[in-house]
């Protein structure tokens, strides 16, 4: 017991998301796939060929063989075949895929984990592992959460994570911005990137007890309908076909084809990235995975944005795509 001395950081817990016996916290989504895998009793796994790099190597890493598959342009699998031994990777890309278009995916297949790092909100499918990186739509260093039957076993293995090392940058942006803190971010991911699993940073938890999260889905749900409105004509895909109500959207996944796109809004100070660009020399110049990865802008339509901003990143993009520069 410690008594006295400064004040800390005061959080109060006013109500984590996921709660109960069937819920492990970990510290990555990576980490908690393969969690997963130790839970299934299985030693391949196949996945999406549009699924971040990282859940790939470090399934390698733990010595798990991997397969993959491709999915069509309405984002459905393709030529799946699965053996007794493997699991099999679902994602819920954008947080755009209704829950009833996830039971209806599973829908035939055995050792099925879905990969909910892209949609923090979606509902937990019973009878399957459920995995969600709460990092992606919170500031927390660190974070994962599986869900499902008896998921904390094997937990009691893992080391508990300490991230309060390099979680500065989250400080750092409130006070001088995301260009000047990105550096420390950095250093974070440096130090996720070289960590093994372990469980969830008490840090971590205790922000994510305190997380305004009614308003982080009513503010994602109607970025994204403000940002469907100006983008629909110009969308090369439709982000609507699974949506549905209930959805909380990580993203509006913006398909143009300009190439160079990403880079001239990065000059606007409009940062998006590119997802998964190494899998461009991965596939087939047809396959759909290439196509994204060619053209799809994440769109931001998070809780720190609004009309204004949702409005003018859609004017910068349509002053580019109209040549209006």
């Amino acid at each position: 017991m410690e008594i006295g001395s400064f004040l800390e950081l005061d959080l109060r817990d006013t109500g984590e998301l996921f709660n109960g016996s069937e819920v492990c916290r970990l510290n990555l989504n990576r980490a908690g796939i393969y969690h997963c895998c130790r839970l299934l009793n299985v030693n391949k796994v196949l996945l999406p060929y549009y699924e971040c790099f990282t859940v790939r190597n470090f399934l390698l890493g733990k010595g798990f063989k991997v397969d993959y598959y491709h999915i069509d342009k309405d984002f459905m699998p393709l030529d799946i075949s699965q053996d007794d031994d493997t699991a099999i990777v679902f994602v819920n890309y954008f947080g755009l895929m209704s829950t009833e278009h996830m039971l209806s995916l599973i829908e035939g297949y055995k050792n099925v984990i879905i990969d909910n790092a892209q949609s923090l909100f979606a509902k937990p499918i019973n009878g399957v592992y459920n995995v969600y990186s709460p990092r992606k739509f919170v500031g927390v260093p660190d974070g994962c959460y599986v869900v499902g039957p008896d998921a904390v076993r094997f937990s009691d293995e893992y080391d508990q994570d300490l991230s309060s090392e390099t979680a500065g940058f989250l400080l750092q942006r409130i006070e001088v911005g995301c260009n000047s803190a990105y550096q420390y971010r950095q250093l974070n991911e440096k130090r996720i990137d070289m960590s093994n699993i372990s469980r969830m940073s008490i840090l971590s938890r205790a922000i994510l007890k305190n997380a305004p999260y009614d308003y982080i889905k009513n503010k994602r749900f109607e970025n994204f309908n403000l940002a469907s409105d100006l983008y629909s004509s110009m969308n090369k895909i439709n982000p609507h076909i699974y949506f549905d109500d209930n959805c909380v959207p990580f993203v509006y996944p913006l398909v143009v084809e300009k190439s160079d796109m990403v880079d001239l809004l990065s000059k606007e100070k409009i940062y998006t990235g590119r997802w998964w660009n190494y899998l461009l020399k991965e596939t087939d110049s047809t396959s759909f995975e290439y196509y994204l990865s060619s053209y799809m802008i994440p769109i931001p339509i998070d809780q720190r944005y609004g009309k204004n901003e949702i409005e003018y990143v859609y004017n910068i993009i349509n002053k580019y795509l109209t040549n209006r520069v």
